[in-house]
């Protein structure tokens, strides 16, 4: 797995920096001529010239540059572990590095005006055997993640404060577009952007290392394309389109990743909306959820993110206009279900050993 550490560096790359810009403008101008002896009177080096023409001339969607790194290859960097010291000949420079992981190879630099980007290729633990699930509830409003462990009965709740983030920020930028100071609204945005992935990075961190303490995996919803299938009130839209669960998803994925935890997605379908006890469809009123069959009343998330952790135990019934209006397999359902229900009783949470029903239709 591959790993990018950011050191900082006092040393004024401006005119490198400045020439890869140009190499990178040639590039997107001239596609067909990604060598460095078309951009030798530029002055950058080629080792680095080839790197910045192939990243910019290769890639289609980019039509416009506003800041190019420096990007030196795997090849001019030269390692010394005993010293902890990384050499760039072609730049005539070198540095230390203080990892917090040991790591095989350097496959590349980059450079820009503060830091050096060095990404390492880091070896990964070897993945449990999951003894339980910790499911995971991501939402827009109130906690940012409930996450619930069947194997512990354990909840957590993580997150609240990224809603008053958005909320304050959104504030501050309606002021500055008034006022129309872009620099400033610029700044704001990138500060609520900041705030909100150092808040996911501490999430991430805290699931992943829960689940390996207690040798678990973890289960996300499949949010894919949520952005266009919900359907949005005008009230909702900031907050939907404003939510990082994607970010939180892939930090969750590459930490899990390094500790050896195993990642799996479910279907998101009426996970807030079934009852976690009985398997029913229940009633949800904003954060609040009551199952008019059982009458077990939880907090709504609390309730999502058990139903995700036991998603392939729970037998959810079908919605009114989903149910097949008649025939065979209405009576197959309705069987199953019922025995479900006759068999298992009363429901305890965190129970798994839901008994298994032969699927006999009645002919």
């Amino acid at each position: 797995m591959i790993l990018t550490f950011k050191v900082k560096h006092e040393i004024d790359f401006s005119k490198q920096l400045k020439q890869a810009k140009q190499v990178a403008k040639y590039a997107i101008s001239n596609r067909d001529k990604l060598s460095s002896k078309y951009v030798s009177h530029i002055g950058l080096k080629s080792a680095i010239s080839n790197q910045v023409l192939r990243k910019y001339g290769r890639n289609e969607k980019c039509k416009k540059i506003n800041k190019v790194k420096l990007i030196i290859p795997n090849q001019s960097i030269k390692l010394n572990k005993i010293k902890k010291l990384i050499t760039l000949p072609v730049l005539g420079i070198y540095f230390q590095y203080r990892f917090d992981r040991d790591f095989f190879k350097v496959n590349q630099i980059e450079i820009d005006q503060n830091y050096f980007y060095v990404s390492v290729e880091v070896a990964e633990e070897q993945q449990l055997k999951p003894e339980g699930w910790v499911g995971i509830d991501r939402n827009t409003t109130g906690h940012c993640a409930v996450a619930a462990c069947t194997k512990t009965g354990k909840v957590m709740m993580l997150g609240k404060q990224a809603k008053h983030v958005h909320t304050k920020y959104s504030r501050i930028r309606k002021k500055f577009q008034i006022l129309n100071k872009l620099k400033k609204l610029k700044t704001t945005k990138q500060r609520e952007s900041n705030i909100t992935k150092d808040l996911n990075h501490k999430i991430s961190k805290k699931l992943v290392n829960y689940a390996k303490q207690n040798n678990c995996g973890i289960k996300l919803e499949d949010l894919t394309g949520i952005r266009r299938t919900t359907k949005q009130a005008k009230s909702f839209k900031y907050a939907l389109n404003s939510w990082a669960y994607y970010q939180l998803q892939q930090f969750v994925e590459y930490k899990a990743q390094l500790a050896g935890v195993s990642v799996t997605y479910v279907e998101p379908a009426y996970t807030s909306q079934t009852c976690h006890k009985c398997g029913r469809l229940g009633k949800r009123n904003g954060k609040l959820f009551k199952c008019p069959h059982c009458g077990h009343t939880a907090h709504a998330d609390v309730n999502a993110a058990w139903n995700i952790a036991f998603k392939e135990q729970l037998l959810v019934e079908p919605r009114p206009e989903h149910r097949p209006k008649s025939g065979l397999l209405l009576d197959v359902l309705s069987n199953v279900y019922n025995q479900r229900l006759q068999q298992e009783g009363d429901c305890c949470k965190g129970n798994t050993d839901i008994p298994q029903v032969e699927m006999t239709p009645q002919v």
